[in-house]
């Protein structure tokens, strides 16, 4: 997909915001101190806190808040149960006999423990469109809908999967890289990669009947809905929640490990309360806790891209899709003559 821009990273390779460590321009009058110096913590920990004051200034109260949600004190600790996880800014509500002020330190909060690992099992195997650059695929009523890249290849197709015919197919205009699909209120939604802009068509015949441009997200990888909502991923360490009606951001989540904020989060899958994202340029899948941006897990497929027609446009593994009715996940990769259908088993 953007193989020419990106340097492949590590699974738990560690790629953080900056987000920087100092107060804001309050600090001259107070400064908020974190458990030996810390600026990274889990969730749910409990650490020390302390509201330096070194004008001794006479106080009259404090609060402690991140995300709007207040952090009450209790013999000089916070413990950090705030519902989503990453870049944090912790603010202190200062009042004191000459007014009231915002103290700010940024912190990372990251998952309280690390991801368990999987392995998969193929239980079938389904012949692919091998010229399918695959960048998103999802399943309705028991047949799969894909969207594949490239500028001047980028389509959106409904399939019948079991023989792979294509049952219906739309190019885009070639200016457009096509990426992620979801589908949504008998509307399918599509994304283009850098062009700020996306799709939505018609479910029933494939009309194009809107279009709508990116908001503060840069570009867009891949899609996904919780029945509600759309969710976005954009190549960064964000997942964006999107207005179905609107498609406006409205918020975000941060995907993170027990140990780093992680990035690279490419197609997207929504099942029961989880996210199914592949790792882009990696074969492997990261299981999210759609709330919180926890990685709770992380399935190996090594091995799959073995299976498949070796060729030189052979390209990675992308693509996830959930039959609710065969509870099972289907997976496929860029240029792959197969579609893979596996259970995600623990390891």
């Amino acid at each position: 997909m953007k193989r020419f821009k990106y340097i492949a990273l590590g699974l738990f390779s560690v790629l953080f915001v900056s987000c920087g460590g100092g107060n804001s321009t309050t600090s001259k009058l107070f400064k908020i101190q974190l458990e030996d110096n810390k600026s990274e913590f889990q969730q749910n920990q409990t650490v020390s806190i302390d509201l330096r004051n070194p004008k001794q200034k006479t106080i009259n109260s404090v609060s402690y808040s991140i995300d709007g949600k207040e952090l009450t004190p209790n013999d000089g600790k916070i413990t950090l149960n705030i519902p989503t996880l990453g870049n944090k800014t912790l603010v202190a509500k200062v009042t004191y006999d000459d007014g009231t002020v915002d103290v700010s330190k940024n912190i990372k909060v990251l998952a309280s423990k690390s991801p368990e690992i999987y392995t998969y099992e193929v239980l079938n195997e389904y012949p692919h469109d091998i010229k399918a650059y695959t960048q998103g695929l999802e399943f309705h009523n028991d047949t799969l809908y894909e969207s594949t890249g490239r500028n001047g290849q980028s389509s959106l197709r409904k399939v019948d999967y079991k023989s792979g015919k294509i049952l219906k197919q739309i190019d885009l205009d070639k200016t457009f890289f096509g990426e992620g699909i979801t589908i949504l209120n008998n509307k399918i939604y599509q994304l283009t990669w850098q062009s700020g802009m996306g799709f939505i068509y018609s479910l029933d015949n494939f009309e194009k009947i809107d279009t709508f441009t990116y908001d503060q997200s840069r570009e867009g990888w891949g899609l996904c809905n919780n029945g509600k909502n759309l969710l976005k991923s954009d190549g960064t360490e964000k997942i964006w929640n999107l207005n179905p009606e609107t498609l406006k951001e409205e918020g975000y989540i941060e995907t993170v490990t027990n140990r780093s904020i992680f990035n690279k989060t490419n197609e997207l899958e929504y099942v029961d309360g989880k996210i199914y994202a592949n790792v882009y340029l990696k074969e492997s899948m990261m299981i999210i806790d759609a709330q919180s941006g926890a990685i709770e897990g992380v399935v190996n497929f090594g091995g799959l891209k073995e299976k498949v027609k070796q060729h030189a446009d052979l390209d990675v593994l992308n693509g996830v899709a959930y039959h609710p009715e065969r509870k099972t996940f289907f997976v496929t990769g860029k240029n792959w003559d197969k579609l893979f259908e596996v259970n995600i088993l623990k390891k």
